[in-house]
């Protein structure tokens, strides 16, 4: 992948699965990215909760939700090792969560780390601020299409910066607020890859 081609190796796995999990999935792909990011596992990494359980590997994926995985053979060392995998299994639950859970977008990723509402609540509040630096991120290298809007059109990176250079200049008094404030009104948005046959 031609968008990672500078990073250490570690960085470059997570954002390749990340965003291969999140199409696969069909979870947004910041989200899974900014979990990523906030999770920060290594292959091979356990690390010991104060309630007994595990968070294994490159997504810290707790051992609590591997008691209802064990029956399709998956186990804590499937989760720990190298690879997509990880990523596949914490996109599937984040899908989960957006799916089935109650309360807000950003509510319902944050389970992800805890229901719990404290716990939920710090957590939330950093995964959007890391969820909007992943959107800028991925709106520059990749077509994105509003999912929420009917008829919209795909948006590419050379037309987010042609729009750049041709919009008039913002007056100096009213700058446009930054990603992180307008996370309230966040919009999913899906990334899709077609060969070039299509």
């Amino acid at each position: 992948m031609p968008f990672v081609a500078d990073l250490p190796p570690l960085e470059k796995e997570r954002i390749a699965c990340s965003i291969s999990s999140a199409v696969k999935y069909e979870v947004p792909a910041n989200i899974v990215l900014a979990v990523a990011e906030k999770e920060d596992g290594k292959p091979g990494q356990w690390v010991r909760n104060t309630n007994g359980t595990h968070d294994v590997g490159p997504m810290q994926f707790n051992t609590a939700y591997l008691r209802e995985l064990e029956r399709y053979g998956i186990t804590a060392n499937d989760v720990a090792a190298a690879g997509c995998y990880s990523f596949d299994l914490a996109a599937w639950r984040l899908r989960m969560h957006l799916r089935h859970d109650k309360g807000d977008i950003w509510t319902r990723a944050a389970n992800y780390h805890s229901r719990t509402p404290q716990f939920n609540a710090i957590y939330r509040a950093d995964l959007m601020k890391k969820a909007a630096k992943w959107a800028d991120w991925i709106e520059a290298r990749f077509v994105t299409l509003d999912v929420t809007k009917e008829g919209a059109t795909p948006s590419t990176p050379a037309m987010k910066a042609e729009a750049a250079a041709t919009a008039p200049a913002a007056p100096a008094a009213q700058p446009a607020p930054p990603r992180a404030a307008r996370t309230a009104a966040y919009v999913p948005r899906q990334i899709t890859f077609t060969s070039s046959n299509e």
